[in-house]
C-alpha cells in the first residue's frame, strides 16, 4: 500500500537563500520505517537541521523531497554527515533535482511495462559504456542506459531474480511508480 507522509513546514526557507531547487534524496540500504533504524520523523528532522525547506517523505523506503539553495554535492554531504552521526556508519545518499527525476520518468525506455516491474537505478559515478558490463545472473531482464541511471525491466518481477549489476554499489533503485510519485512531489516544491 502506498502512503504519502507529509511532514514539515511548507513555509520553511533557507536563511540567505538564493535560487531554491527542488531535490529528491534517495537513501541506500536504510530501514526508515517507524520502528526501524531511522524513523521518517527523524529523517525529516535531519533535513530541516541541514536547512532544507518543505521537507516531505514518501513511503518507508528512504525517499525524501525538499527545497534547498545549496548545490547537489553540498546537499548530499550535509545529509550523509547527519546520517553517519545517527547510524554510526556511512549511509549512501543519491541526490537528484526535480527536473532530473521528471526527466528520468519521461525517458523510461520500458514505459509500456507495469511501473512496478521497471526500476531506475540512480547511480553516482560513471555509468558503464555497455549496460551489460559485469552483469551476472541475467535471465530475461533487460537493461538500458539513461543519463545518470540505468533502467531495468524485470518481466517476471524481482522476487526470484538473480540479476546483479555492478553499478548497484554506487546507487540505489526505485520502481517507476515511486519515481512518478517523487516527480509529482518535487514538482510541487520546485
Amino acid at each position: 500500500m502506498k502512503r504519502t507522509r507529509i511532514v514539515g513546514d511548507d513555509a520553511a526557507t533557507t536563511a540567505g537563500a538564493g535560487k531554491m531547487t527542488g531535490y529528491v534524496a534517495l537513501l541506500r540500504a536504510v530501514n526508515v520505517g517507524g520502528t526501524g533504524a531511522l524513523p521518517m520523523t527523524v529523517l525529516v528532522e535531519m533535513c530541516e537541521a541541514a536547512g532544507f525547506g518543505q521537507v516531505r517523505t514518501y513511503i518507508a523506503s528512504g525517499n525524501v523531497v525538499f527545497r534547498s539553495d545549496a548545490a547537489e554535492d553540498q546537499v548530499r554531504s550535509a545529509l550523509e554527515d547527519r546520517l553517519r552521526v545517527y547510524a554510526g556508519k556511512n549511509v549512501g545518499v543519491v541526490v537528484r533535482t526535480a527536473s532530473e527525476i521528471a526527466d528520468a520518468l519521461a525517458r523510461n525506455p520500458f514505459a509500456d511495462s507495469p511501473g512496478n516491474r521497471v526500476m531506475a537505478l540512480f547511480v553516482d559515478g560513471p555509468l558503464p559504456n555497455d549496460p551489460l558490463d559485469g552483469v551476472t545472473g541475467a535471465k530475461n531482464e533487460r537493461i538500458r542506459l539513461g543519463k545518470r541511471e540505468l533502467f531495468v525491466l524485470y518481466p517476471d518481477g524481482m522476487a526470484t531474480t538473480r540479476l546483479r549489476i555492478p553499478s548497484e554499489k554506487h546507487g540505489t533503485a526505485r520502481n517507476m511508480n515511486t519515481v512518478a510519485k517523487l516527480a509529482e512531489m518535487t514538482a510541487a516544491v520546485a
